[in-house]
């Protein structure tokens, strides 16, 4: 029996609270918004000089900015030259990776029809 009791065995804590006694998150936003006037608006920032707004899912150049259409146009067509080459490229990965593949069926088929012919040769001797 220990002389000071059993100091080192943790006491049970009492069961947790309600996360939030709040009913705020069962708002939905816009009224969120009015009761607490959270508008935050589109995300802006600004790059190289550049700023830029979240809209609608795309990042989008505001007005000011120092790139030139003919800038915008030449780099649009790289774009897109760039897309169609990777196009190409995924294609022939596909294409040698289709041949990779015959080509190890067809080394495994002779591997086991040589092994066959071994054991069969071993059989008749």
């Amino acid at each position: 029996m220990p002389l000071f009791g059993n100091i080192f065995s943790p006491k049970k804590t009492p069961p947790r609270k309600s996360a939030s006694l709040s009913n705020l998150h069962t708002l939905d936003r816009s009224t969120r918004e009015i009761e607490l006037g959270l508008e935050y608006g589109s995300p802006v920032m600004n790059i190289g000089g550049q700023s830029l707004k979240f809209e609608e899912g795309h990042w989008i150049a505001e007005s000011g900015g120092n790139v030139s259409g003919k800038e915008v146009q030449r780099l649009k067509k790289r774009n897109l030259q760039l897309e169609e080459e990777n196009n190409l490229l995924r294609l022939k990965i596909e294409v040698l990776l289709d041949m990779l593949s015959e080509s190890t069926a067809e080394t495994h088929l002779i591997q086991k029809e040589l092994e066959d012919v071994r054991s069969n040769s071993r059989r008749k001797k």
